[in-house]
């Protein structure tokens, strides 16, 4: 999915430069778009003390695509990582040359050749409570599967997948897992303890496949040049650091919205389970209205200008994706949530050329997800009195109980 998470309010610097979601109200969290549009209403820039917030389509593809004035660097979101995450943090013109080894790595026809192994992991989930009456579908299901994924796509036993947990909540939401302040001392020392174990891990692996190479991304990574010469050690762990962050925690939240959305709006959930074919177009539109990473962060590296608000330079600069997605002014019916929208240029996985490297396996997972889940349990609801709580940033839902109701027999 799209990079990081970004800021939609701040009452001051000090907000954005520290937790830029401390002050949601967990309202808008659970449904952004009418603080999105209400704030395109009044100024589709916002000019802040140290950053600027941009709301409208245009202006956030200007700070997508112009990479020469704002930059994907380390100097926009910091996740104790030692160096550049690969691609994320490298801009052209060296971003290119790793593009050009990576994407047909995650090219459409290779992750369509995974489509059985994620459709068994899918259904190999739903097997463990397809009988019960009621789940958490957070810890059952949306947090589970995409972890599985990443196993199957790097060869590692599925045993490992607590230890992908801790790593993925260490680095992304290091604060909650320390009950602590956002950058507080306590959850920067533990973030910075589990971006060294990050390392650690993926510097053993990659010793075995060394002496030992398997049938898989890892021992390719190993193995793959770039202009003439073979990757460095360092480089593939940037590579396998971004990949854990990136393609964890991003889908497990996609799964939570989507979800959160089809149990309640039941003729919609119906239109997926009478007409399979609905499902490409309804998981674009999902992406577009429920964009699940509601911001990613750019660094101005010179002086510059959108829509005839200054940018300094080193001022963070915030692109809104959920509010692009829904702007009025380049969408049709912007409001509402049509699967039959046959246009659909959302920014949900970025924009530019920092574009979601991954953004060929997000969907396939999304799409099983989808299919398998509503060929067989096509009925589901959230737990009455259950008002579901989102988190900020990236709108996963960490406790999400839901009621099940399927036929006998499904699969």
């Amino acid at each position: 999915m799209a990079e990081s998470t970004a800021p939609t309010t701040a009452e001051t610097s000090e907000d954005v430069e520290g937790d830029p979601f401390s002050r949601m109200d967990p309202e808008m969290a659970r449904a952004p778009q009418p603080a999105y549009r209400a704030m395109r209403a009044a100024m589709r820039v916002v000019p802040m003390d140290g950053s600027v917030i941009l709301g409208g389509r245009a202006e956030v593809d200007e700070a997508l695509r112009n990479h020469a004035v704002y930059s994907s660097n380390m100097s926009a979101v910091d996740l104790q990582n030692v160096r550049p995450l690969i691609p994320l943090q490298i801009d052209p013109p060296e971003h290119k040359q790793y593009r050009r080894i990576l994407d047909p790595i995650f090219a459409p026809k290779k992750m369509a050749a995974m489509e059985g192994a994620v459709t068994d992991l899918v259904n190999d989930l739903i097997d463990r409570f397809e009988d019960r009456q009621g789940i958490n579908f957070a810890t059952e299901f949306s947090t589970l599967f995409p972890t599985q994924v990443f196993l199957v796509l790097f060869g590692l036993p599925v045993a490992e997948l607590p230890t992908f947990m801790t790593m993925k909540d260490g680095i992304i939401r290091p604060h909650h897992v320390t009950s602590t302040a956002f950058r507080s001392p306590e959850s920067v020392t533990y973030q910075k303890a589990t971006a060294d174990s990050v390392y650690a891990y993926f510097e053993e692996v990659l010793d075995r496949r060394q002496q030992d190479p398997q049938d898989d991304l890892l021992s390719q990574f190993l193995v793959t040049e770039i202009d003439g010469r073979r990757l460095t050690r360092h480089e593939v762990l940037d590579i396998c650091f971004l990949l854990l962050i990136a393609g964890l925690d991003t889908v497990t939240a996609t799964l939570d919205c989507m979800f959160a959305y089809l149990a309640g709006h039941p003729d919609q959930r119906r239109q997926i389970c009478e007409d399979p074919s609905v499902i490409p177009a309804a998981l674009e539109e999902l992406l577009r209205w429920e964009t699940p990473v509601m911001g990613i962060v750019r660094s101005a590296v010179t002086d510059g200008e959108i829509a005839g608000c200054p940018v300094a330079k080193g001022d963070q600069v915030v692109a809104l994706l959920g509010s692009a997605n829904t702007d009025e002014a380049d969408v049709e019916d912007a409001d509402v949530v049509r699967f039959d929208r046959t246009v659909n240029r959302h920014l949900a996985f970025g924009g530019g050329v920092h574009r979601c490297l991954g953004s060929h396996l997000a969907r396939l997972e999304l799409r099983v997800a989808l299919r398998e889940w509503h060929r067989r349990i096509p009925d589901y609801s959230i737990a009455d009195g259950v008002q579901l709580v989102y988190t900020g940033g990236i709108r996963s839902i960490e406790d999400f109980p839901m009621v099940l109701s399927a036929p006998p027999g499904a699969r």
